[in-house]
């Protein structure tokens, strides 16, 4: 699919969709609290929702969607085996390995899109001598079998906080004590809050520590009901909207919420809203908020001064490699963008000049390069603009909602 949008800004009320960081990992605790029913209401089914519910239901959980609810009944007879389809969603295939290893099911995971290429190297590693094996050549499909035991778990703090993630769910399940030990400052750490959190609802207690963190074995995982909040990763394509002169009323967050990309609201407010504007460069670390670079650079190129995003080589291997993608797609419409390494350098601009640009199939650059369009001297054509189902389906329906002028174009070969 293919959307042409009309320059112009937005205006108006936007339910922000609930946050898919959250949703995972409530999916997960009431499908580990062990024959109990719990209730989580107003889930956004995105894909990679859909391919954790899938996966959590082929690991025996019964999940059910009725109307604005998501009804889990935790796992009690785990299958021998299972086939698991992951789509695209790291989340979904870091998470489930040691969750699946834990209850000692033998797994097949399959995936589409960039995720086989996604590397799940600390477990290949640390899973050695603790039960679990692979029949794993480099990609996907690739099979897991035995059952989790505990100990200690010694993980890097470069890599992505989805395997400190993944054994944080799965740790409390084994008979023994265990310890996961970082070996180096943990980023993207506020999503390992977030799963803290999130079993903490369970009645599932994580020490952290000095080094890392320690959990209890032997837990049990207690079912809760809750209705999950909104995405500051999704509300902030609306923050940014507003920020370069829309007017969007934005519902269903939480003020309190420990979601790491909140941070975007702190971010606007020290670019746009303080009298330095002109001056030094302005510099944002994104190790803690790598979803947020797409969106990020976008406001960066109206920041009125040199705008870099920094240590972000971790978004190399997203659904794109988004220091590539972001690059590619605000240049194709008049941005000036230097890809490195490890950051991006923006340079101001008054205004997107319009033209092409292509999603590369990643979700959050169709949705960065719509926000783009509404400060845009001419039309933006997105192409594969379906992207957007991977997170969130109903952008485009919210972004006309707002008075938005996109609308799906058919183009010549």
């Amino acid at each position: 699919m293919d959307i042409k949008i009309l320059p112009g800004k937005l205006k108006g009320s936007v339910e922000i969709p609930s946050s898919k960081s959250v949703s995972h990992r409530a999916l997960i605790c009431a499908a580990l609290a062990k024959g109990k029913k719990s209730v989580l209401s107003g889930i956004s089914v995105s894909k990679d929702i859909e391919a954790t519910i899938n996966g959590l239901a082929a690991m025996g959980a019964s999940v059910d969607i009725n109307n604005d609810a998501i009804i889990v009944n935790g796992i009690e007879n785990p299958p021998e085996s299972c086939i698991i389809d992951c789509f695209e969603s790291g989340s979904t295939l870091r998470f489930l390995i040691p969750v699946a290893a834990a209850l000692g099911i033998s797994v097949v995971f399959k995936g589409s899109g960039k995720l086989p290429q996604r590397p799940i190297t600390p477990y290949l590693r640390e899973f050695e001598g603790k039960g679990v094996e692979f029949d794993y050549a480099g990609t996907m499909p690739f099979g897991i079998k035995g059952k989790l035991l505990g100990g200690e778990y010694r993980l890097e703090g470069d890599i992505s906080s989805q395997f400190v993630t993944g054994l944080l769910f799965a740790l409390p399940l084994c008979a023994e004590d265990s310890r996961i030990t970082m070996l180096s400052l943990l980023q993207s750490k506020p999503y390992a809050d977030l799963t803290i959190d999130c079993l903490k609802k369970s009645g599932i207690k994580i020490e952290e520590t000095e080094s890392g963190y320690f959990i209890k074995g032997g837990q049990n995982y207690s079912p809760f009901s809750e209705k999950i909040e909104g995405d500051y990763s999704q509300a902030a394509f609306f923050y940014v909207a507003n920020a370069l002169g829309s007017e969007i009323k934005l519902l269903n967050l939480n003020p309190q919420s420990v979601q790491g990309d909140k941070k975007i609201v702190e971010i606007i407010n020290e670019i746009m809203y303080t009298d330095n504007k002109g001056l030094e460069p302005f510099s944002v670390d994104v190790g803690d908020i790598p979803d947020l670079v797409p969106i990020l650079a976008v406001l960066g190129c109206f920041s009125g001064r040199i705008f870099r995003i920094t240590n972000a080589s971790r978004l190399r291997i997203k659904e794109s490699d988004r220091l590539e993608t972001t690059a590619s797609f605000l240049n194709s419409i008049g941005g000036k963008v230097e890809v490195f390494e490890d950051s991006l350098t923006i340079h101001p601009i008054i205004e997107f000049l319009g033209g092409e640009v292509d999603s590369f199939n990643d979700h959050r650059i169709a949705m960065a390069a719509s926000i783009a369009a509404t400060r845009s001297r001419a039309p933006v054509i997105i192409r594969n603009a379906n992207a957007v189902e991977k997170s969130y389906p109903d952008f485009f329906s919210d972004f006309n909602k707002l008075g938005g002028n996109a609308n799906v174009i058919r183009l010549e070969p």
